[in-house]
C-alpha cells in the first residue's frame, strides 16, 4: 500500500455536503434515479470509466492501474425506506413516507470520497477497482439484478468489499467478523381459509381468525422445541389481517412474517416446519390454507481469509483500538449475494457519537455522527490501493 491514507479537510467537507444532499432527496429502490445521475456524473468528473443501468439503476465506476494486480469491487447502496422522518435537522428529509434511515446516504457519500482519493493517486494503484453503487438493498435484492446483470462477467471481478454504518459501535470504530455476520431473510405469506358467518355462531362457521391464533403460538415452538439451540433462528409474525367488523366472522385471514438464521441447513428445514404446523393448527379446524414461503437474502458470511486480511489492514491503517470484532446480527444483507461469487469481506463502521447517532437502524430518529464518515473514505481507499496486490 502507499503512504498512509488521510483524507484533507475540503474533501471530508464535501463528502458531508454529499450525505447531506442525499438525505433531503432519499429514492426508494430501484428509483434512485436522482442518486445514480450524482453518482455517475461525479465519477466521470474524477476519470473514471462509468457504467450506467445496471440492474436497474445501478452504476459501476472503473479505474485501471499501470501495474498487474486483481479487481476488486467495493460497494455502497443507495436506497432510502418509506419511513417518515421525524428528524428537524436542516437536511432532513425533503419528502413525506421517505427517509435515509438505514446510512445508505452515507455509504455513497464514503464511496464517492474514495473515489476522489484514489483517482488523484491513480499512479499508485495496481489491478483494477470497481465502484459499485447498488440500487434496491432494502428487500429487493439489488444486488442479486446486477449480478444478472453480467456484473461479475463484465468487469472481472474477483474481490468484493463494503461496509455499514452502524449506530451499535462508537464513531470511527471498524467491526469484522469472520463466517457469518448477517443472518438469512426470508419471507412468509400465509391465507388461512375457513367458512364466514355470524359472530353469535361460530358453529355455523370455521373461523380462520382462531385458527392463525393457534398457528402463531404453535409456531413459538419450531425454534424453542425443534432447532438446535446453540443455533441462532427466527420466526416472526409480523402482519395478520383478517375481519372488517365486530359480529362477523371472517372466511379469510392473511398472515406476512419473517425468518431468519446463520446456518444455511437450518434455513433450508425452514418451510417444512412452518408448514407443518400450519397444516396441523388448520387441520384442528377445519381450515385449508395457502402457504407461500419466499427465500429472499441468504446468510451473509464472510470469507476467512479476506476478513484477517481486512482487518489486518485496518489495523495497519487507524491502529489496534479502532478495530473490534463484530456481532452478529439477525438483520440480512444482500452482499450476500456478492459473497456466494467470490472471496468478499462486509464490515461495520460505528456512527454513534452520542444520543442523537444512537437510534436504531429503520428508525424514524436515525442518524449518523457525520465525523465518522473520513473513516469511511480512508478504509475503502486504502482497499483499492492495497488489495489488488497483496489481498488473499
Amino acid at each position: 500500500m502507499p503512504a498512509a491514507i488521510t483524507v484533507p479537510e475540503r474533501l471530508a467537507d464535501d463528502v458531508v455536503l454529499i450525505r447531506r444532499d442525499l438525505h433531503m432527496h432519499p429514492e426508494l429502490g430501484f428509483e434512485e434515479f436522482r442518486t445514480a445521475s450524482i453518482v455517475a456524473t461525479r465519477l466521470r468528473h474524477l476519470g473514471y470509466e462509468v457504467h450506467e443501468g445496471i440492474g436497474g439503476t445501478g452504476v459501476v465506476g472503473v479505474l485501471r492501474g499501470n501495474r498487474p494486480g486483481r479487481t476488486v469491487m467495493l460497494r455502497a447502496d443507495m436506497d432510502a425506506l418509506p419511513i417518515q422522518e421525524e428528524h428537524t435537522t436542516p437536511y432532513r428529509s425533503q419528502f413525506d413516507g421517505r427517509m435515509h434511515a438505514c446510512g445508505h446516504d452515507g455509504h455513497v457519500a464514503m464511496l464517492l470520497g474514495a473515489a476522489s482519493l484514489i483517482a488523484a493517486r491513480s499512479d499508485d494503484l495496481a489491478g483494477s477497482v470497481a465502484l459499485v453503487f447498488q440500487p434496491a438493498e432494502e428487500g429487493h435484492g439489488g444486488a442479486k439484478a446486477m449480478i444478472e446483470d453480467g456484473l461479475f462477467e463484465r468487469f472481472g471481478i474477483q474481490r468484493a468489499y463494503g461496509l455499514h454504518l452502524s449506530s451499535k459501535y462508537p464513531t470511527g470504530v471498524l467491526g469484522f467478523r469472520s463466517g457469518p455476520m448477517y443472518a438469512s431473510s426470508d419471507s412468509l405469506e400465509i391465507d388461512v381459509v375457513g367458512i364466514g358467518g355470524h359472530g353469535s355462531a361460530p358453529h355455523d362457521a370455521v373461523d380462520p381468525i382462531a385458527a392463525s391464533a393457534t398457528f402463531i403460538t404453535m409456531l413459538q415452538q419450531v425454534v424453542a422445541r425443534q432447532i438446535d439451540p446453540l443455533e441462532p433462528a427466527v420466526v416472526s409474525i409480523g402482519s395478520i389481517h383478517g375481519g372488517t367488523i365486530h359480529n362477523v366472522i371472517p372466511r379469510t385471514c392473511r398472515m406476512l412474517g419473517t425468518v431468519r438464521a446463520f446456518n444455511e441447513a437450518v434455513r433450508s428445514q425452514m418451510p417444512a416446519r412452518i408448514e407443518r404446523v400450519l397444516r396441523a393448527a388448520c387441520d384442528a379446524a377445519g381450515a385449508s390454507y395457502a402457504f407461500n414461503y419466499l427465500h429472499r437474502y441468504p446468510v451473509t458470511s464472510n470469507d476467512a481469509a479476506q476478513t484477517d486480511y481486512a482487518q489486518v489492514l485496518a489495523r495497519r491503517t487507524f491502529g489496534d483500538d479502532r478495530v473490534v470484532e463484530a456481532a452478529q446480527l439477525m438483520g440480512a444483507e444482500d452482499f450476500s449475494f456478492y459473497a456466494q461469487r467470490v472471496p468478499a469481506c462486509f464490515y461495520t463502521l460505528g456512527a454513534r457519537g452520542g444520543p442523537e447517532s444512537g437510534h436504531p437502524h429503520h428508525s424514524s430518529l436515525f442518524d449518523i455522527d457525520e465525523t465518522t464518515l473520513p473513516t469511511g473514505v480512508a478504509m475503502m481507499a486504502a482497499l483499492a490501493f492495497d488489495a489488488p496486490e497483496h489481498a488473499p
